[in-house]
């Protein structure tokens, strides 16, 4: 029998084997310490009880006899009695071993012995075997390393053709020689081809070798959201259609670079580049040391064009990433900044940063940009974006017009390098120094009393941009608070956290479609009516939750009022006066019932209206209400008060709430002087009325009649409430 199933006995003095004595080595094999320190105390014990013999022998000098171990052997059934119990519990209990003990004629240290060995067995030959599987999967891997590295270090690009270089070239390298890879096989491709056709016609076929392909001009394909046609069923001049460059992108990504570094040094250098604006606020350009600085320009500049350049400085409350990415987005730019962007569409990416930060991000955009009238012609651009990351916290976003690589587009305006440069301050809070340099053409123009505001460049300045965006930070940041300031009528109506929000959301919703409406408008034809050019745009709405069905009529038009914008603003959101201007309202007296701000000044905010009466009406009146220093707008929807009191109580999605704004645009008219004379007031007003319901519904002249009257008199009633009027 093994040495495992025995146990050791030392011999104490008496010649009897000692059953307490340590279990070493037997079946089940564990804690050899405490095992040893037992065995130890018995051996000391035996060696006390022999000291005489022990010091008979050292008297004659002669070495004591080594010490011999006898073992006693557990026999086959008791060792599969205690394997079958381990086996069901490896750590038994002082009852449990003294049961086992009794049960097998063991002393219970025996069986407390034995299954300390056992235990220490198991967990060493667990360790051996996991150890190998490791050990098994450590050679995989490094075998699976050692290929991927053979098979890098032989890989060659599928687009370039060249080797790779993972980590030694930028972003801008690598898509620079896939784009000579791809220009390479292209110019392979037509040298076959003009090989054909000589060997077909006996013709060669002219051709240079730096001659690249026309370029087709863009698209400007910006999304309706709706079929818009004005009275007579024509489709306005907003579907105007070309398409986008395919070719000299090498030219474009050297052009966007060049931008880059032009633009750093306008939004960084003061005087004498940049002297005070006519707006006191706004920095304009020097033109002669702009010439002097940048000699060569980028583009050609071109006889008949005007310029407008400005530089404005503001605090953002968002981080720099986050404005980065509203710029880069088509959608989120157009909505960040709806007064001035109508529409907006990007046709080609050129460069994309695969980590998703925007670095070196090139794309090809067009725009077009308006002034918040349907009297006043738009602005078309076609440009390269290019996003750049400059320092810890630094980025740089920049626009150049491309429009003058395209033979066949002829714009009215072109934007020399202009962008906003973005640094982090603290608590998600940015500088942001936007510059503002195009050139235009006002040779076919309309601007009519918008004029004088636009020729001044005040219409679309640094100022404008920068005041926008500050102002939608602020209603961003506003959505996303959870402590809302509100004002509320105890005796009508008290919001909870989510009524505010759902207030919030419901206002967005009547900003946002008041601005597409009015954008819709400025496409359509002119319908004059008692002197007033008004533009006229039918919508269709199916399917669409948040407007009504059928046919939506929007009407706008613009007018002059001899007072500063403040008060026009201040005079047309206080409900109380609103029965002496709105047609709608019948005469009857209005009441605020509740009001959630969405800014830092307290008159931007959205507010709930209704009637005195309540008893004669079913509807409320939600009510946006937002300024900045160069604008201001006061916009109003009619909603069903049923529906409204379901959203407000978190029984509905606000989205679904259906409504049809109206409301103002105030603009100043640009006359106004810093610490003088403020000006007067360029108002334009906007309505959106449904007039056939149902999909199938007709437009009748009688309801184009009733819009065009609506608009009429409300312009001639605020008019009125001004007195020395002169346009």
């Amino acid at each position: 029998m093994s040495q495992s199933n025995m146990v050791p006995v030392v011999n104490n003095g008496d010649g009897d084997n000692n059953e307490n004595n340590n279990v070493s080595n037997n079946n089940g094999g564990a804690d050899n310490t405490n095992a040893g320190n037992h065995s130890g105390d018995q051996e000391l014990e035996s060696g006390n009880t022999s000291s005489g013999n022990h010091g008979e022998g050292l008297r004659n000098n002669q070495a004591p006899p080594p010490k011999k171990k006898r073992y006693n052997r557990h026999s086959q059934i008791q060792i599969q009695e205690l394997e079958s119990f381990f086996r069901e519990c490896p750590h038994p209990d002082d009852n449990q071993r003294n049961a086992l003990s009794v049960q097998l004629g063991l002393d219970p240290v025996q069986v407390k012995f034995w299954f300390q060995n056992k235990r220490t067995q198991s967990k060493n030959q667990q360790e051996r075997l996991e150890n190998s599987e490791l050990r098994t999967a450590n050679n995989q891997l490094k075998a699976e390393h050692q290929r991927l590295l053979e098979a890098i270090r032989q890989a060659s690009c599928p687009k370039c053709g060249g080797k790779t270089a993972i980590g030694e070239m930028c972003f801008e390298e690598h898509h620079l020689r896939i784009l000579n890879a791809r220009m390479t096989e292209e110019i392979k491709q037509l040298s076959a081809k003009a090989e054909k056709i000589k060997t077909i016609t006996g013709k060669p076929v002219m051709s240079h070798p730096g001659m690249s392909p026309p370029i087709p001009p863009p698209t400007f394909e910006f999304g309706m959201g709706s079929d818009g046609r004005d009275v007579y069923g024509n489709v306005g001049n907003h579907s105007r259609e070309t398409t986008g460059p395919a070719d000299n992108k090498p030219i474009i990504m050297e052009l966007a670079v060049g931008a880059m570094e032009e633009f750093l040094v306008m939004a960084q250098v003061a005087e004498p580049l940049w002297m005070g604006g006519l707006d006191g606020t706004s920095l304009a350009l020097n033109l002669d040391e702009y010439t002097r600085t940048f000699r060569k320009g980028l583009g050609p500049r071109l006889n008949g064009f005007r310029t407008e350049a400005s530089r404005e400085t503001g605090l953002v409350a968002m981080c720099p990433i986050g404005i980065v990415e509203m710029l880069m987005d088509e959608n989120l730019w157009s909505t960040m900044f709806l007064g001035i962007v109508g529409r907006a569409k990007t046709h080609e990416q050129i460069l994309a940063d695969a980590a998703g930060n925007f670095t070196g991000n090139l794309q090809i955009m067009s725009a077009e940009y308006q002034v918040l009238s349907p009297l006043v012609s738009t602005r078309d651009c076609y440009f390269v974006r290019y996003c750049k990351q400059q320092g810890e916290g630094l980025w740089a976003v920049v626009d150049v017009s491309i429009d003058h690589l395209l033979p066949n587009l002829h714009l009215k305006c072109r934007r020399r390098p202009s962008g906003c440069l973005i640094q982090e301050i603290h608590s998600g809070y940015s500088k942001v120094t936007w510059v503002e340099h195009v050139e235009v053409d006002d040779s076919a123009g309309r601007y009519s009393i918008f004029k004088h505001l636009i020729c001044t460049g005040q219409a679309f300045a640094a100022n404008r941009w920068v005041a926008a965006l500050v102002r939608q930070c602020e209603r961003i940041s506003s959505m996303l608070a959870t402590d809302f300031q509100s004002v509320d009528s105890g005796d009508h109506i008290t919001l909870t956290n989510h009524g505010k929000m759902s207030m919030l959301k419901i206002a967005e919703r009547v900003a946002r479609s008041f601005f597409n409406g009015l954008t819709s408008s400025m496409g359509s034809t002119f319908s004059g009516v008692a002197g007033e050019d008004i533009r006229v745009m039918t919508m269709k709405s199916v399917n669409d939750l948040g407007k009504p069905p059928g046919i939506i009529l929007c009407a706008a038009t613009s007018f002059w009022v001899p007072v500063p914008p403040q008060t026009v603003f201040d005079y047309l959101r206080d409900e109380t006066n609103r029965a002496q201007w709105d047609v709608l309202c019948k005469g009857e007296m209005m009441q605020k019932i509740a009001e959630v701000t969405n800014g830092r000044d307290n008159r931007n905010c959205a507010s709930l209206l209704r009637k005195v009466n309540t008893c004669q009406t079913k509807m409320m009146i939600v009510q946006e209400t937002s300024a900045d220093p160069t604008a201001s707008f006061v916009l109003y929807a009619p909603v069903d008060m049923k529906s409204m009191e379901i959203s407000l109580h978190g029984g509905g999605d606000p989205d679904f709430v259906a409504l049809l704004p109206y409301g103002f645009a105030i603009l100043p008219d640009g006359t106004g002087q810093p610490g003088g004379n403020e000006g007067g007031s360029l108002l334009t007003v906007s309505f959106q009325m449904l007039v056939e319901s149902g999909p199938s519904g007709q437009l009748s002249i009688s309801s184009v009649a009733t819009v065009e009257n609506l608009i009429r008199t409300t312009v001639l009633r605020i008019k009125a409430l001004f007195p020395c009027q002169t346009a």
